[in-house]
């Protein structure tokens, strides 16, 4: 381990803090030690970048660093610092406020982690980190979320509300008794039903409307899927509101499933790609749901892929009762 300070001690410290990308860096490095490849995938930036905000910390005193191999391993440790640094530090930590930035930097954290545990796992196990090519030659890289569609009632009926191109569609088709892919652009209607193709004699019906008035009857499907689209409704309650009047709450069904991101602060989605909300609070999303008449949803944070450049997603899923006003 190594630590390195040049010049006048205190200055060069708090020059080094006044960037607040490398504040957010020793937030997590401090929680973690990370490889810069790691820091890399947690703020989704060049490793040349994060190679020189590293250096400044480290050469400012508040890094060690760590050889393993060919990686280098960088944290914050409290103990380390001396008692002026470790002054200083625990002030300025304070003064960091939880924000959509921050809660990201965390899911980002936890998808590097868990994406380590896997490597480390895959690496140490009896077939070292072949066995996932393995599978994937042997079975396809979608035998997982097909197998996992098994628990799935066989015999529902699952609008795929918003389907764009068709890809939960697609899985779905062949494992419910029927899918109803819906979407308010024809193109997009025409591409799911190329991508599914001969499958869609099969149980699959293709539909143009939009998700605030659904070309379905009431109480006609078991279950409702809604990927990536609630942010694009300027009243995502009314939508909500409007999936329930087509479901049914027999034979264990009348589940709606929410996939959207998680409140961001990038204000170019909405320029950009149209986006009316940018993302939705666990607070929101609930209030939602529960204003639209469903039961308590459950939401969960979805792990984070380290290569993703997205905001973070969730899933919140609820049961409508079957009794409308």
């Amino acid at each position: 381990m190594a630590r390195q300070v040049n010049g006048n001690a205190l200055t060069d410290r708090l020059g080094a803090l006044s960037d607040p990308t490398r504040l957010r860096m020793l937030r997590l490095l401090e929680m973690q030690e990370l490889s810069v490849g790691e820091v890399a995938s947690v703020f989704q930036l060049p490793q040349s970048t994060v190679s020189r905000h590293l250096s400044t910390l480290g050469k400012a005193g508040w890094l060690v660093k760590r050889q393993f191999g060919t990686a280098t391993y960088h944290s914050l440790t409290l103990d380390d610092l001396d008692d002026e640094a470790r002054a200083v530090w625990i002030v300025v930590r304070a003064q960091i406020e939880r924000s959509d930035e921050t809660d990201e930097d965390d899911r980002r954290l936890a998808g590097v982690l868990a994406e380590r545990k896997t490597d480390s796992l895959s690496f140490f196990g009896r077939v070292g980190g072949e066995w996932d090519a393995i599978r994937n030659e042997l079975f396809g890289e979608r035998i997982t979320a097909l197998g996992l569609l098994s628990l799935v009632d066989p015999g529902w009926t699952v609008a795929d509300i918003g389907c764009g191109t068709g890809n939960a569609a697609e899985l779905l088709a062949g494992c419910v008794e029927r899918v109803i892919a819906i979407d308010q652009s024809e193109t997009m209607l025409e591409a799911a039903s190329k991508r599914i193709g001969a499958r869609a004699a099969g149980g699959v019906e293709f539909k143009r409307g939009s998700l605030e008035s659904l070309p379905l009857d009431d109480g006609s499907v078991d279950a409702a899927c809604c990927f990536l689209v609630l942010h694009h409704v300027e009243e995502p309650a009314v939508a909500l509101r409007e999936i329930s009047r087509t479901l049914r709450g027999d034979r264990g069904g009348g589940v709606a499933l929410v996939i959207d991101m998680n409140r961001h602060d990038r204000h170019e989605y909405r320029r950009e790609m149209g986006h009316k909300h940018l993302g939705f609070s666990h607070e929101q999303i609930e209030t939602m749901f529960e204003e639209a008449g469903y039961g308590r949803p459950l939401i969960r944070d979805l792990p984070g892929e380290p290569d993703a450049k997205g905001p973070g997603l969730f899933a919140a899923a609820a049961r409508f009762p079957g009794v409308r006003d």
